[in-house]
């Protein structure tokens, strides 16, 4: 899925699309149902802005849309005219750019004045609001057997994180997602939202190292060497991956 790094490259480069008065076109039947083209074409694009794992595009008129790529959308900008593959669910072409959105699924309409629905803050805010995000979670781990790894992937609490970040911020912070939230001090919280934070960023800017544990099942943690593992955690029973060696935390129930 895409996370909140790949949103904000791709406001990165929709930037250069700021300014122009677009042409639009929905060639995917499915957001030709929407009515965007007839809402956007012939307007001036105002701001791109990422927050969390959504993007806002900001038309003249006061006229909002809404991106969120859930598990296989894709943005992309390329040269005007450009030979097309499939059919791209929006297409915003400028004097000499255009750029496609492919594999919906979420493009929608939205009010000038929300945001987004029930977003915490955004971990690549710049600061960072960590206390804001340790409150959330604090408030979310009252009854004390909310499990880390899960916490940090609710975007009402921090807007931004998937599970690629949560298994490598946990691992830098040697923390396990199994580890129950009440039980997880003021200064784990700021540890791992602090590394989630810097990774992302990284990769924003282009720097983007290696994996530890996300997707190495059965290889050497690169840390203590012990066999790295995985596991559904959640209600989405997304797969959470870690040391038992050396990240903190119980192990998984029924482990």
């Amino acid at each position: 899925m895409p996370e909140g790094d790949s949103l904000h490259r791709a406001a990165r480069r929709l930037q250069v699309l700021v300014g122009e008065r677009l042409e639009v076109e929905t060639p995917h039947p499915r957001a030709a149902l929407k009515g965007l083209a007839e809402a956007l074409d012939g307007r001036t694009l105002e701001s791109v802005e990422a927050v969390g794992k959504n993007l806002f595009l900001r038309f003249e008129g006061g006229v909002v849309l809404r991106s969120h790529l859930r598990m296989s959308g894709r943005w992309f900008v390329r040269s005007r005219g450009t030979a097309r593959l499939g059919r791209p669910w929006l297409v915003l072409r400028g004097v000499e750019r255009e750029a496609i959105q492919v594999n919906g699924p979420v493009l929608e309409l939205a009010s000038p004045l929300r945001r987004a629905p029930r977003l915490g803050p955004d971990i690549l805010a710049s600061p960072p609001e960590l206390d804001a995000m340790v409150a959330n979670l604090r408030g979310a781990g009252a009854g004390r057997h909310v499990r880390l790894g899960h916490a940090l992937q609710r975007q009402s609490l921090v807007a931004g994180i998937g599970n690629m970040w949560a298994a490598e911020a946990l691992w830098e912070a040697r923390l396990s997602p199994w580890a129950r939230l009440g039980e997880v001090s003021d200064d784990d919280l700021r540890a791992v939202l602090g590394a989630a934070a810097r990774l992302m960023r990284d990769s924003v800017d282009g720097r983007r190292g290696r994996r530890h544990v996300y997707r190495r099942v059965g290889r050497p943690c690169p840390r203590c060497g012990a066999a790295v593992r995985s596991r559904g955690q959640g209600d989405d029973n997304r797969t959470a991956y870690w040391c038992p060696g050396c990240q903190r935390g119980e192990e998984p129930p029924g482990a």
